[in-house]
């Protein structure tokens, strides 16, 4: 048995995602930026890539600036923010994902910009009336918070938050990377300034991703040496992963509406499974809703012995799912973000189950059937 439950750290690359990087692989190996034939074939498959993109997205091509993932896409708009949009502060969560947290705290101690942390409600919603009263007064900001949290997928109201911030002359970030080919984005309408993007996140490849940087921003690049990507992302382009990521996000807007449906259907099911085996099991966020993140389940196990060994014994029986985000998974005090939201418990175990579009009704079973064995 392998069940895989582990979408929301990476998912598996389509196997039309794969195919179509062969023949770039195979065939454009010209540097895009270069001005021959051989070059130009490349740059053609470039800004063609490009395009696609900014048509799901209702955005201008140039707007898209490739990236290694969300986590260089995270870094570039804070950073670009505070060095080259002046901002002097930023206002965050402590429950965002650490790319976000972290490079606001360096910024913090190297550039001397304010950081200040927005309240949640105890569901793990933004208190948006605690924003607004941060965003009343002080120096020139910018808002990052996630669309959805990696962990207890707790939704945030992007046109609620954004508007409130051009209201109050700050920008706008926000980590998208959970949520991207998941929901559909109309970004000639929504008041935001950065959106963030990660391939692996959606069956595309791993190490390419983009940032959105709104129309009238003029950012410099935290990789220097080279003009591409307009001079805000130096180096030579990963072709065949720009393809991948084109062709994952044009598979993912062919059928969004019924992937929502299948994976919200195997979500009921492993909630149903759960409260049929558990008199005493809790959903961190009200992650069971249908209001959150419908890829994302973080499960709370009532109290038992094994609970410290519970991922490890689940993996034994060969389902694989995580305690908290992939990128902290060396961490040993927990999840950051079920501490800052005070779901923490140390006498349970908090799992995250995380949804993609290969599993099926029967890896629902099998998982339910692992974990009544692990915690029996």
């Amino acid at each position: 048995m392998s069940v895989y439950l582990d979408n929301a750290a990476t998912t598996a690359v389509a196997p039309e995602v794969v195919e179509s990087m062969i023949p770039v692989l195979r065939d454009s190996y010209g540097n895009p930026s270069s001005s021959h034939a051989i070059g130009r074939k490349s740059r053609v498959i470039i800004e063609q890539s490009r395009r696609a993109i900014a048509r799901h997205l209702q955005c201008h091509a140039k707007t898209i600036y490739f990236t290694s993932g969300g986590t260089e896409a995270d870094n570039l708009a804070l950073r670009s923010a505070v060095r080259d949009l002046k901002c002097q502060r930023i206002i965050t969560s402590a429950a965002e994902h650490s790319a976000v947290i972290k490079t606001a705290e360096s910024l913090a101690r190297s550039e001397g910009i304010v950081l200040e942390l927005v309240n949640h409600f105890r569901d793990g919603t933004v208190d948006l009336e605690h924003l607004s009263a941060l965003l009343s007064s002080g120096p020139k900001t910018l808002v990052s918070l996630m669309h959805a949290n990696n962990e207890v997928g707790v939704l945030q109201d992007l046109d609620r938050i954004g508007t409130m911030c051009k209201e109050h002359g700050a920008l706008f970030h926000s980590d998208t990377v959970q949520t991207m080919c998941h929901y559909p984005f109309d970004l000639s309408k929504l008041p935001i300034d950065f959106v963030t993007c990660s391939a692996h996140k959606f069956h595309g490849p791993k190490g390419i991703g983009f940032l959105y940087i709104a129309e009238g921003l003029n950012v410099g690049g935290q990789i220097e040496g080279g003009s591409q990507e307009r001079a805000v992302r130096a180096g030579t382009e990963s072709i065949h992963s720009i393809v991948g990521l084109a062709k994952a996000m044009e598979m993912a807007y062919h059928d969004l509406n019924e992937h929502e449906c299948h994976i919200r259907a195997l979500k009921a099911q492993m909630v149903t499974g759960l409260k049929s085996l558990f008199s005493d099991i809790r959903f961190n966020g009200n992650s069971d809703d249908s209001s959150r993140l419908y890829t994302v389940l973080n499960v709370s196990f009532p109290p038992h012995p094994k609970n410290g060994m519970a991922l490890f014994l689940l993996d034994l029986e060969g389902v694989a799912c995580s305690g908290g985000s992939a990128c902290s998974s060396g961490a040993t005090l927990g999840s950051h973000v079920l501490r800052a939201l005070q779901f923490h418990d140390s006498e349970r175990a908090s799992l995250r189950f995380s949804f993609g579009r290969y599993n099926t009704e029967a890896d629902i079973d099998e998982a339910l059937v692992a974990i009544e064995k692990v915690f029996a």
